[in-house]
């Protein structure tokens, strides 16, 4: 832990950022210099130590969709709260998940791009919840019309890559060649994990996953999610009753084009992920559920929080708003909670063009700037 200690790191943004000793993630908004997070990242406590295997080669680098969430790397990041870092640095390395409530808007699900590009982990896995969202939707989905296509000589979907060298094969022992080959098609070839199933996966490092708002789910998918959250692992029945015939089965995950294999139908995590909840406070969840979960309320930003997220996603613009910014927030006071995108809205028509003496500037702030409320 001793190369972790950076009391006081310069901020992007100007002015520092203070930093306690124990922190891993420190919320400067860069990611880790010379430092690779598995020598610094402590062992979990051992009732949350996990020994799923084989480990997975690196996982694919931050997608486009971390710079378009947070600016790209280099530019000006808001400024976190050391309270809110310290839960999160907790979640981290007590390898819980960190439900994060507040206000429609804030940035809530902001913080699970910020962590994996700061501390190096690659593309955050994101799962969308709707009332529909099953815990199975979750892990993993089997396309049992298209093997039974398959199996009747319809067109079989893209193989799986191969694993690879020396990985063992996918065919049934002593066959000669791979499962399906001349006969059934490869049940591994019907079956996609889905967010929460790929961030089980065993890979070195843990995985960055968010869930986000929770709260629209079904009343009982926070409950079902206990089982997974408490043991990190999980079975796939399809391949669990086939895995006579196919004892390693390799099938897609979440990531773009990304293959994993599974044995015997199981899924067990090797580095627990991070995992971030949020939520919009519109419900309860169960005892049980919250027990497990480190909480984090988020406040509404700050005048230099907003401007930080301005010049994050504004080249040059560090202090030419600070009007729009106070009449944001006088605004937003007024009725009742804005969004963060309803002010990036009204900067980028200004960097656009649009003038404040323009008459229909007043119009135009007023349709962005509308309560969320749904009042009219």
């Amino acid at each position: 832990m001793s190369g972790v200690h950076h009391p006081v790191e310069s901020g992007l943004n100007g002015g520092h950022v203070s930093s306690r000793s124990w922190w891993i993630y420190r919320g400067t908004g860069r990611p880790l210099a010379d430092i690779r997070l598995g020598d610094i990242l402590p062992p979990p406590p051992g009732w949350r130590n996990f020994d799923g295997g084989p480990v997975l080669p690196p996982v694919p680098a931050e997608s486009a969709e971390t710079d378009r969430r947070l600016g790209a790397v280099g530019r000006a990041t808001p400024r976190q709260d050391p309270h809110d870092i310290d839960l999160i640095n907790t979640a981290l390395l007590l390898r819980r998940p960190l439900l994060v409530t507040g206000r429609p808007g804030i940035g809530k699900s902001t913080l699970a791009y910020l962590v994996a590009r700061e501390l190096g982990l690659g593309r955050v896995l994101h799962w969308g919840i709707t009332s529909r969202s099953t815990l199975r939707s979750g892990l993993y989905e089997y396309d049992a019309i298209g093997r039974a296509q398959a199996s009747l000589g319809h067109p079989r979907p893209a193989a799986p890559a191969p694993g690879p060298p020396g990985e063992a094969s996918e065919a049934p022992e002593g066959s000669g060649e791979p499962s399906g080959a001349g006969g059934a098609p490869r049940i591994g070839d019907f079956v996609r994990l889905g967010p929460l199933g790929t961030a089980l996966l065993p890979y070195e490092l843990p995985r960055v996953l968010l869930i986000d708002e929770l709260d629209k789910s079904d009343i009982d998918l926070p409950n079902d999610l206990l089982h997974v959250l408490e043991n990190g692992s999980y079975a796939i029945p399809e391949l669990v009753r086939a895995r006579h015939q196919e004892g390693r089965a390799r099938v897609f995950t979440d990531d773009p084009d990304g293959t994993a294999p599974v044995d015997d139908g199981l899924v067990r995590c090797r580095a627990f992920p991070f995992v971030v909840i949020t939520s919009n406070g519109e419900r309860q969840f169960p005892a049980a559920f919250l027990r497990r979960c480190v909480r984090l309320d988020v406040s509404p930003p700050r005048e230099d929080q907003l401007a930080a997220m301005i010049a994050a996603h504004f080249r040059d613009q560090d202090g030419r708003h600070t009007a729009m910014i106070q009449a944001f927030l006088e605004r937003s006071r007024e009725s009742g909670g804005l969004a963060t995108d309803q002010l990036l809205n009204a900067v980028y028509l200004r960097t656009a063009g649009v003038r404040d003496d323009d008459e229909t500037w007043g119009e135009l702030l007023d349709a962005l700037w509308r309560q969320l409320s749904g009042a009219p």
